[in-house]
């Protein structure tokens, strides 16, 4: 049965994105809505029913919405295993937040004495990394995330994999927009927030300034009473107090007793997926439970793999991996989705079973074939109103992937909007360009190539295809193609007002009369409007004005003058009418 146009059934939480999508708004309405109601929210962020139904009732879109059935709706949240009584310690998963630029990929390399900043498109982290250091003889496996306003569902997707949560605040700049997200990404995961003030070498440095801004998010500094937040100064570039941030970390490992069962089938999740050359698709992905081993068969979603490479995420072999291990995993069949919970099973028939039965759910889950017949008339109607640009987008990794339709689909107005006509993971290649080509789409690749085989065959098609290192730059593209889609503004500027005193030559096409300015001045040439009363008898183009004998380019307020103009139609003239002259100039809008 279709689903009623007036009433939309919502689980307990949904995705702004979602919310949006099912409403047939803008995503950018709906978090501008949000906002004024004090919910600063983005368009991969889960609100739950009560903030649906109180911003759709202040959206007064006639829509109604109600509360999906528990047993329909799904878990909302994944649940991380539990361990048991004998479980061995393992070690701590920490992810490392906050606002873009303020040094959290510069403070991960002073850790791990390694350089990933400087490799950085733009500066700034674009995909989650992960990897192993040793503090005391002990491991800690951090996870830096990106912190451009873009990657909101990857640094989502970070705090929901940690124990702990390095929030990362340069000392001299203070709590930015990221970081407050951040904060809120760790509450939501449930862990346990470590604040690392950054930068405390810099000039203009104030760590006692950022105790009373963390305060004001209830982050009260453990130095505090009743506080139970530390926060540690540190500088990524001298190296002061990461000896200290790493055994807090461990103390807080200590607290917490974190522990996991190695003797269980491996249970993990991915956290990153890539197609390389000669080596097929390749995931990254963080070990939670059980001990995982090459030639093990595991199902990722509609994807499995037996595992031909087990390596770490900076390539050196693995004989096996244990909980909080990060690892580099080659053999998939097809590339796994970003996100998607892996599973060891014991043999490839149990794999491919598996990994089908996840594609046909996903199939009936996200496909839009059950579509109801009202909603498609709504869907028909509105791309009639709305002017669309249609992209192709390639990425080097599906985190990224994700991220960049997410954040060009936010760009989305009630009067334009981005259409992605296909999408996916690797380099583009010939399907991707005749595609684009009977589509008329723009092919945007972010940290891929154009092979030079499939150069010609873009130049000889005309197919647009713009390639970005910097997401940031991708986006600023996007908004600037939907700008050029948007309808002008017309501006009109009153010039002066006539009142008719005689007419002197009617034809079909043109009219000269004669008249007193009441107001204003008249110029030529200019556009007007022949009034009688209050009735707009059509508009004109004024061709002429005379002063007397005489013409002129002006005629000012109080004088008399000739006037003529030309019209598509035929206007009978009469004394007493009114010409109102006025410009009209189109100026181009901008999202």
């Amino acid at each position: 049965m279709a689903e009623d146009v007036s009433t939309i059934e919502i689980e307990d939480m949904i995705t702004v994105g979602t919310l949006a999508e099912r409403l047939s708004i803008p995503v950018s309405r709906l978090i501008g809505e949000l906002m004024k109601n004090g919910v600063m929210a983005t368009v991969n962020e889960r609100i739950d029913f009560d903030t649906a139904e109180i911003i759709v009732e202040e959206l007064e879109l006639g829509v109604t919405i109600t509360r999906k059935d528990a047993a329909d709706s799904g878990p909302t949240t994944r649940v991380k295993a539990i361990a048991s009584d004998t479980a061995p310690s393992r070690p701590p998963v920490v992810a490392v937040m906050g606002h873009v630029d303020h040094g959290k990929t510069s403070l991960l390399d002073a850790i791990r004495s390694a350089n990933v900043v400087s490799r950085e498109a733009g500066g700034i982290t674009q995909h989650i990394s992960a990897y192993q250091v040793e503090h005391k003889d002990r491991k800690i496996t951090f996870l830096d995330t990106p912190g451009h306003e873009a990657f909101a569902a990857i640094r989502e997707h970070g705090a929901l994999l940690t124990d702990i949560v390095i929030i990362v605040v340069a000392a001299d700049d203070g709590i930015k927009p990221q970081t407050i997200e951040a904060i809120r990404f760790a509450r939501k995961a449930g862990v346990k927030i470590i604040v690392a003030a950054n930068k405390i070498d810099k000039e203009g440095a104030d760590v006692n300034r950022l105790y009373s801004q963390l305060a004001e998010h209830d982050l009260m500094w453990d130095g505090w009473k009743g506080g139970d937040i530390p926060v540690l100064p540190v500088s990524a570039k001298t190296k002061q107090g990461i000896p200290e941030l790493l055994d807090m970390i461990l103390l807080v490992t200590d607290v917490e007793e974190l522990k996991a069962d190695v003797d269980t089938p491996a249970r993990g999740l991915i956290i990153e997926a890539h197609v390389e050359q000669g080596r097929g698709p390749v995931a990254h992905a963080l070990v939670e439970t059980g001990t995982l081993r090459p030639g093990d068969f595991i199902v990722a979603g509609s994807s499995y793999a037996k595992i031909r490479n087990l390596e770490t995420t900076d390539g050196k072999p693995l004989k096996v991996a244990t909980p909080s291990t990060p690892v580099a995993i080659t053999g998939f069949k097809t590339l796994p989705e970003f996100g998607d919970e892996f599973n060891f099973v014991d043999n490839e028939k149990a794999a491919r079973a598996q990994s089908t039965t996840s594609a046909n759910a996903q199939q009936l889950g996200g496909s839009r074939s059950g579509i109801g017949s009202t909603e498609l008339i709504r869907l028909i109607n509105r791309n009639n109103e709305v002017q669309e640009l249609n992209v192709i987008v390639k990425a080097d990794v599906q985190g990224s992937l994700t991220s960049v339709i997410d954040s060009i689909k936010a760009l989305d107005t009630a009067e334009v909007a981005i259409r992605v006509v296909s999408s996916g993971v690797g380099a583009i290649n010939d399907n991707d360009l005749h595609l684009a080509h009977s589509s008329g789409a723009i092919i945007y690749g972010f940290n891929v190539e154009l092979p030079s085989s499939s150069r010609q065959q873009a130049a000889r098609d005309k197919v647009d295809v713009r390639i970005y290192k910097v997401i940031y730059e991708l986006i600023d593209d996007a908004r600037e193609g939907l700008s050029k889609l948007l309808a002008p503004e017309i501006i009109e500027t009153d010039l002066g007002r006539l009142v008719v005193k005689g007419v002197f030559n009617t034809t079909r096409t043109a009219v000269i009369c004669g008249g007193e300015v009441t107001k204003g001045k008249l110029v030529a040439p200019a556009l007007a409007r022949v009034l009688r009363g209050k009735e707009v008898l059509g508009e004109v183009e004024i061709t002429g004005l005379k002063r007397g004998p005489t013409e002129a380019k002006e005629i000012f307020e109080g004088e008399m003058c000739g006037l003529s103009f030309n019209t598509a139609k035929r206007i009978d003239l009469e004394e007493g009418d009114h010409i109102e002259l006025f410009t009209r100039e189109s100026k181009e809008r901008t999202l």
